[in-house]
């Protein structure tokens, strides 16, 4: 999700302001998260994948959730929908008849998915791309852009993604992203640092 800063701070301060008394869920990496019915869930701090498994039975990345981003289950239609960290995640669980009756906090839940929705158009573009290359490239970026931390290199993504996930995302194999990663590091336009997470290189957040 792009925000601009004056929209984050602002999304934030109605967190904090609405709900400052109310116990985050802390969530360790891998863990599921508990789609209940009529409540929707705030990434607070970290990041969580959202899939479903399909009729064949495979794993489908339908898009992240990173902070101040909503997901749950009044949010899909899709009945094999699940939710896992893909690092430590702190969550703020939202009961739907307490987002309605807020006003403001239910205009920034209208902003935040309309951010989800953008996201979605772009992993779909993504498929139409006919090199698989191109799209790991663009999938890449993209989360670099929205969610990559500055270091020294590039953007690094400090999240669980494997190669398995990426494939699933990008309509390919593991093996195939296994292969272009590793031609992405050889070409300098990514490379790993000591924990074995992304870095994109060309990328800087000024």
């Amino acid at each position: 999700m792009v925000f601009t800063p004056s929209r984050e701070l602002a999304f934030r301060g109605v967190l904090e302001n609405t709900f400052q008394k109310r116990d985050l869920v802390h969530l360790s990496t891998g863990s599921a998260v508990p789609l209940l019915r009529n409540h929707v869930w705030m990434v607070v701090r970290g990041m969580v994948k959202l899939s479903c498994i399909t009729d064949q039975g495979e794993d489908l990345v339908l898009g992240l959730a990173g902070a101040n981003e909503p997901f749950g289950e009044p949010l899909t239609n899709l009945d094999l929908y699940e939710a896992i960290t893909l690092c430590d995640t702190d969550l703020l669980c939202l009961p739907m008849e307490e987002v309605e009756s807020t006003p403001h906090l239910a205009m920034a839940l209208v902003r935040a998915m309309a951010s989800r929705m953008r996201q979605s158009e772009a992993l779909i573009s993504l498929l139409g791309l006919r090199r698989v290359e191109d799209r790991v490239r663009g999938f890449l970026e993209l989360l670099a852009e929205e969610y990559g931390q500055p270091c020294d290199q590039g953007l690094r993504l400090n999240l669980r993604l494997t190669h398995q996930d990426i494939a699933a995302a990008l309509s390919t194999t593991r093996v195939t992203v296994t292969r272009v990663l590793g031609l992405l590091r050889d070409e300098g336009w990514l490379q790993f640092d000591g924990q074995r997470q992304i870095v994109v290189s060309h990328l800087q957040r000024g």
